[in-house]
């Protein structure tokens, strides 16, 4: 009976320690740290739309071959992705990452577990976003119309940014479709558009950069764009001269403002030559219409006017 005893110990754990095998102690993987990728940041939320992709990356103090990580992805508390993520040598530290696609809107909460195992002990990361719902409207608020008004912004389209689907991110859209080269009076956001605009496609290209403070309207696009040397400031959906009184081309500069109302309706007008202005005026529809000039909205005429200066050069060309 002795022996048997003597036996069990000398196979057990302090038998392995005197043979020199004893196994190493489990590691700390921490600190995790856990970033998210290709998300927006509204008012401090971090967002997206659904189906875009969001990169989920972890690095873990000490890398330990073999280990893995349970990435479990639910939206409003349902599970749409669980995946088991190996971790990858970094140097001295260990790294994971995944890419995730929300099925739909809703809070998106991201968990990643590591079992304590024999090489390293247990960690749990969690982080979270919101998908945002983009099935909006005129009249809409919320965070999805504060993305949209941020990023048109971020592209120079003109829009105050209410908060608000108003007239304003309308006529932004429309100049946004005007600038990708898909025609005038579009104001809704499909899906395609809205992957553009989350994307940054689409730009103004300066002709004239030397010239400092001026404006350039392109006519093919009916696009005005206010620029300060090589750098757009704003861009204005325009309605230019119809087919019979087309608007002068050429390089000109502005000679004479006139705030208000003029006899014929012009609105805030700013002269570059002879009867030509770039002024407000209702209505300024989505095709050339004037007798020459560059009309605004009328909700665009102040700011455009405030902003040019007599002796700016304004240019009008075809593209």
């Amino acid at each position: 009976m002795i022996a048997a005893l003597t036996l069990l110990a000398l196979v057990g754990p302090a038998a392995a320690v005197a043979s020199g095998k004893a196994r190493p102690r489990p590691v700390a993987a921490g600190p995790v740290n856990v970033r998210l990728g290709g998300l927006f940041s509204v008012h401090q939320d971090r967002v997206t739309v659904p189906k875009r992709a969001v990169i989920v990356s972890g690095e873990v103090s000490r890398f330990v071959p073999h280990q893995r990580v349970q990435m479990v992805a639910s939206i409003a508390g349902r599970v749409f992705q669980r995946r088991l993520l190996g971790i990858a040598r970094q140097g001295a530290h260990g790294h994971f990452q995944v890419t995730l696609l929300a099925p739909g809107p809703g809070r998106i909460s991201v968990r990643l577990y590591h079992a304590r195992n024999g090489r390293m002990l247990s960690f749990l990361g969690k982080v979270s976003y919101t998908a945002l719902d983009s099935h909006v409207g005129p009249g809409a608020t919320g965070r999805f119309v504060q993305l949209v008004q941020q990023r048109l912004a971020a592209l120079h389209l003109f829009i105050p940014q209410t908060g608000v689907f108003d007239q304003g991110t309308e006529l932004a859209l429309n100049a946004y479709h005007r600038l990708l080269g898909k025609g005038e009076g579009i104001t809704t956001l499909d899906p395609t558009t809205l992957t553009d605009l989350l994307n940054g496609v689409g730009s103004f290209h300066v002709r004239y950069p030397d010239q400092g403070r001026h404006a350039e309207g392109d006519l093919s696009n009916q696009v005005l764009a206010f620029v300060n040397g090589s750098k757009v400031q704003w861009l204005f959906p325009i309605s230019s001269g119809k087919p019979s009184t087309p608007t002068v081309l050429g390089s000109f500069q502005v000679y004479y403002k006139q705030p208000y109302y003029t006899s014929d309706g012009m609105y805030f007008s700013s002269f570059f030559h002879t009867g030509y202005a770039i002024h407000g005026y209702n209505p300024a529809p989505d095709y050339p219409a004037s007798h020459g000039c560059m009309r605004l909205p009328m909700v665009d005429a102040i700011p455009a006017y405030n902003w040019l200066q007599v002796g700016n050069w304004v240019d009008t060309y075809y593209t």
